[in-house]
């Protein structure tokens, strides 16, 4: 019923493992570009380059495709972005497009940078409509990669898309300006989303991948505690989910299961032991 492209490079692993995660297996071939997933919803898959994918979707050749928000801005694709997936090559997070410029240059801010400035760049149609709006008229040279490393040589300035913003120090130059913030996105073509029938299956497929993303912030907290502390380890748990209560068998104990943020396990678990809680515990 649906085809879908998902993306080469950078984003392969992650997506992969995220359709892995959701049982929506992806089985590579001999030479990788046609793989398969078992599912009765999807009937083609292609691994393509993610520059390539909003341009293609909204074209209508996949009804669905995995692109970053970054290319579906630069491409100007008509497409319907109908989930957002934070998750980028090394995990979870967002990419920055950024304006860097030599180390040692004096200048701190993309204000700064002079007229006529040779600017490298994988993006050229955001990177031009952003110093259109600062007025600095530049030079855009398109990069077929390894954009860091044209400075000083080559380039003035390099706008390139980054997690973390090491490639870049490594390379002596400096961040002295973010054009945008991406996230990767599910792509939708817009008739394919009109339909009834496929739109049903995207919705599906959304909530699986949407599920596993969900899943991964979370963490499974299990204790135990008496009847006397209930009142007071129920207090110290979040209120956005119910927890599960059951008697040990047995005994005036009562076991207590709830979903909670990784991010609070730390705080909370001392937290929940102060209030009467025992043999706290937590699982993947």
């Amino acid at each position: 019923m649906l085809s879908i492209a998902l993306p080469k490079g950078s984003l392969e692993d992650q997506t992969k493992l995220l359709f892995a995660q959701a049982d929506l297996e992806v089985k590579v071939q001999a030479r990788g570009y046609n793989p398969r997933i078992e599912d009765p919803r999807i009937d083609k898959v292609k691994i393509l380059r993610p520059q390539e994918i909003p341009e293609y979707v909204e074209e209508g050749y996949f009804d669905l495709g995995i692109a970053g928000h970054d290319w579906v801005l630069e491409s100007g694709a008509d497409v319907e972005e109908i989930a957002e997936l934070p998750f980028a090559k090394t995990g979870a997070g967002v990419v920055k497009l950024v304006v860097a410029v030599e180390e040692s240059s004096p200048i701190e801010s993309a204000e700064d940078i002079p007229s006529g400035s040779r600017v490298s760049t994988e993006m050229p149609n955001v990177t031009r409509e952003y110093f259109e709006k600062l007025g600095i008229p530049v030079k855009i040279f398109y990069s077929y990669g390894a954009t860091e490393a044209k400075i000083p040589e080559l380039m003035d300035v390099v706008v390139d898309l980054t997690e973390t913003g090491r490639t870049l120090v490594q390379n002596r130059l400096k961040i002295v300006g973010t054009i945008l913030e991406s996230t990767t996105r599910l792509l939708a073509n817009k008739e394919s989303w009109a339909d009834a029938e496929k739109r049903r299956a995207m919705e599906e497929i959304k909530t699986l991948l949407l599920g596993v993303l969900d899943a991964r912030g979370r963490v499974l907290v299990t204790l135990n505690v008496s009847k006397e502390n209930l009142e007071a380890v129920m207090a110290e748990l979040p209120a956005l989910k119910k927890p599960t209560v059951s008697h040990l068998y047995n005994s005036d104990y009562l076991a207590v299961e709830t979903v909670v943020d990784k991010a609070m396990v730390n705080i909370l678990i001392p937290k929940l032991k102060a209030a009467g809680a025992e043999d706290s515990g937590r699982g993947g």
